[in-house]
């Protein structure tokens, strides 16, 4: 199990067009060949955009791409006609296949922050797909089949504990508040990518947002 604190993440993003980003991964000029990707997962970036600040059209393929907003509303447009606000407890999905553009803006009055993962497919190419899950519940895991990968978001009371899928790969992303996960306690943005797990589990210090992939 291998943990990655949220202080080592790479700083990118423009703060001074209101963007800042934190990256888990190696991503644009924050190249490192030993941070890559881990199973299926290549990217998971934490986006803070200020009011009225945004991504303007840009090109993505081979990528499936998951949001989950944690404040704010997300507006999402792109190139197949797609056009949608992504509020806190959605997950947006977004699968470039061969080749999609899209725009992502915070043309709300209040901050946005949002936690975005991209996925390798299985498979290249394809058509694009896109599709928005409104309030997921916690019992309910969220397929990526094309990644062949699941995510599953567990919101924890205090000394509320559960358990961890058993997963070939499992990332884990800590949202919000502070965990143990197998003795080790993390903190907001704090990471595990752990393999072969069995039997374990999360026990939650406090209010508790966590996203868990599980990939074989």
């Amino acid at each position: 199990m291998d943990v990655r604190r949220a202080g080592e993440r790479y700083r990118g993003g423009d703060p001074a067009a209101g963007i800042e980003s934190l990256h888990a991964f190696s991503f644009g000029p924050h190249y490192d060949p030993d941070n890559l990707r881990f199973g299926a997962v290549i990217a998971c970036n934490e986006e803070r955009l200020a009011p009225g600040a945004g991504f303007g059209e840009h090109p993505h393929s081979h990528t499936e791409i998951v949001t989950w907003v944690v404040e704010g509303e997300l507006t999402h447009r792109d190139s197949t006609g797609h056009e949608s606000v992504v509020r806190p407890g959605d997950v947006q999905r977004l699968s470039s296949a061969g080749g999609v553009r899209h725009v992502e803006r915070n043309d709300g009055a209040l901050p946005l922050r949002f936690v975005q993962m991209w996925l390798a497919p299985l498979e290249p190419g394809g058509e694009p797909a896109y599709e928005v899950v409104h309030g997921i519940a916690d019992a309910t895991p969220y397929a990526v089949p094309a990644a062949g990968a699941m995510l599953h978001v567990r919101r924890l009371a205090p000394g509320e504990r559960t358990a961890v899928p058993d997963a070939r790969f499992l990332y884990a992303h800590l949202v919000r508040g502070e965990v143990v996960l197998d003795g080790a306690v993390l903190g907001a943005g704090d990471a595990v990518r752990a393999t072969d797990t069995a039997g374990l589990e999360v026990v939650a210090r406090g209010e508790v947002e966590l996203l868990l992939w599980e990939m074989a």
